[in-house]
């Protein structure tokens, strides 16, 4: 069997099987994770982002690959979550750039554009490191424009890129030391040899076992809690659009005969009806996100242009009302709502805990998206947020490091300024939020947050999740582990001693403030035994108490 051009459908069946294959061994990626704490989410982030863009592709499946590909490039800029996730949509952004006027390819082409994606990704990345997922897409491309310049045979170009993907794989922890210190390879390069697996499989006419007969949906793969949005810090009164509307158009001759079709026009035309309005088009469909309180209108709007596909319509009233307990019954009687004026400044940041939130949002915070540790917000999610804050400058606070590149891509495709200052720690995030000024000009802001960043440590104690070697510490499984500065420092069977420990080593003579944050497995006599070590151990030191209710995370310290 020999394949010499590749079309759009079979390309799509491609995408669809290495999505599948990638979530059948995404628990496998989580494990790869270097530091064995209980938030390795590369193979979540990774699933989810290849997930969105495999759905956006399932619903474009037509003849053109270049059409198909755009699908899957949109698919997966709005879905991508976590670094992982930011890469892998990278590397099919410039994929699907080199192959979009085309209708098949062929195989020096295919090779060409995997050759595109590499470049595309490594310039997205403001430090590349060598021995990640970047390493081992770059060394598979480059083995694939070699095989091309021997065979045209699509087959034999995909397995020798995902044989040197394999190999290179194998090279990462010699690139990385904390890998072969740790004895794993690269979880993200993991993550892409499985798209690969797929991929190659597909153009074999194989299915592999592994392979769930369909991909899961978001709704089952991520739970209730984690789409929590901003609203679930709010009153059910007090949501103004309360119908979520998802929809798309599949434009149609005669009607684009009427009412030529102008994205920018129709942008601002749906605005109109509702806010936290996404539209994304390409020269076949247009889909819509909008939170409006007359969704039949939205739809109506769209039948200008052609035939609905694909329609979701929730209302978020009585989502947010299961959420928090109420029983909201609308009353004929309830009087319109007035959407809230745009302000200058709005910002957004992420947290995990609700008492977390509750603290962002007391020190001026707008939006704040429930996520960060087990569940990374994606490029949609933190969209959806700024336009919910209605701000023409939106400073957005990431608050961890695995979040800062999803909100860089969230900053590309928004219409408002963005400024994203990377906190890579819920510390961090505060420090920058306190140094806000709302009377000040935004530069002064951007330079006064980042720099505050930079005067404050950040502590946190958690659990292992399996037993380790690293930075010269054996680590057993359910030891609890003290990580300073993103290393981990102190180990300990016991969690108040692994919390004094930590601070023994992180509190110093300079140190002035201490804040604490406890979290939902901590009990008010291991605050207490905490507080009274603290008073008797560093009598000058400030402290601060504060219930996070974060989840994984026994205590988070801020030190200044």
């Amino acid at each position: 069997m020999s394949i010499t051009a590749l079309d759009g459908k079979r390309f799509a069946e491609m995408v669809i099987q290495g999505a599948n294959h990638l979530g059948a061994n995404a628990k496998m990626v989580d494990a790869l994770n270097v530091f064995p704490v209980p938030d390795g989410d590369t193979g979540t982030n990774m699933n989810l982002s290849m997930t969105s863009g495999a759905k956006e592709v399932k619903n474009n499946v037509q003849e053109h690959i270049g059409k198909v590909g755009v699908a899957l490039s949109k698919g997966l800029l709005m879905g991508a979550r976590g670094n992982s996730g930011v890469i892998l949509s990278q590397l099919f952004r410039g994929f699907s750039k080199a192959i979009e006027t085309k209708a098949a390819i062929s195989g020096k082409e295919f090779a060409l554009a995997l050759e595109s994606g590499v470049e595309t990704a490594y310039k997205a990345v403001m430090k590349p490191v060598e021995g990640t997922i970047l390493t081992v897409a770059k060394d598979s491309a480059k083995r694939g424009v070699q095989a091309s310049q021997k065979s045209n045979d699509i087959i034999e170009i995909m397995d020798e890129v995902l044989k040197e993907a394999k190999a290179s794989l194998k090279r990462t922890p010699d690139l990385l030391p904390v890998l072969k210190e740790v004895g794993v390879v690269d979880s993200g390069g993991q993550g892409l040899v499985f798209v690969y697996e797929g991929f190659l499989a597909e153009l074999k006419g194989e299915k592999l076992p592994d392979s769930p007969d369909a991909y899961p949906s978001m709704d089952e793969m991520v739970s209730a809690e984690h789409h929590k949005s901003v609203q679930g810090h709010i009153n059910t009164e007090d949501i103004v659009y309360g119908y979520c509307t998802e929809f798309m158009v599949k434009f149609e001759d005669a009607k684009l005969a009427k009412h030529p079709f102008d994205e920018q026009v129709y942008r601002n035309d749906l605005s109109k009806l509702g806010d936290s309005l996404l539209v994304i088009a390409d020269d076949e469909v247009v889909k819509v996100h909008i939170h409006s309180e007359q969704p039949g209108d939205c739809l109506g709007y769209g039948q200008r242009y052609g035939s609905l596909i694909n329609i979701k319509i929730e209302n978020m009233r009585q989502q947010h009302s299961n959420i928090v307990g109420e029983t909201h019954t609308p009353l004929v009687s309830d009087k319109p709502q007035v959407a809230k004026e745009q302000q200058e400044y709005g910002i957004v940041t992420v947290s995990m805990g609700s008492g977390i939130a509750d603290l962002f949002k007391s020190i001026g915070a707008h939006a704040v998206i429930e996520g960060g540790q087990t569940m990374n917000p994606s490029t949609e999610d933190i969209v959806k947020a700024i336009k919910e804050v209605n701000a023409k400058k939106v400073f957005i606070l990431p608050n961890n490091k695995n979040i800062i590149m999803a909100a860089q891509q969230a900053a590309e495709v928004s219409d408002e300024e963005i400024y994203v200052i990377p906190s890579k720690t819920v510390p961090q995030g505060l420090s920058a939020l306190l140094a806000f000024n709302p009377a000040g000009d935004v530069k002064v802001n951007e330079a006064a947050m980042t720099e505050a960043m930079q005067h404050v440590k950040t502590g946190q104690i958690t659990f292992a999740v399996r037993d380790t070697q690293i930075d010269g510490l054996e680590i057993e499984k359910d030891d609890f582990m003290g990580i300073a500065e993103g290393k981990i420092v102190v180990k300990n069977k016991d969690k108040g001693k692994a919390a004094e420990d930590l601070l023994n080593k992180m509190v110093d003579e300079d140190s002035e403030i201490l804040t604490i944050i406890y979290g939902e497995d901590v009990t008010e006599d291991e605050v207490n035994a905490l507080t009274a070590f603290v008073e008797e151990n560093f009598e000058d030191v400030e402290v601060e108490l504060h219930n996070g209710k974060q989840p994984l995370y026994s205590f988070i310290f801020a030190i200044e």
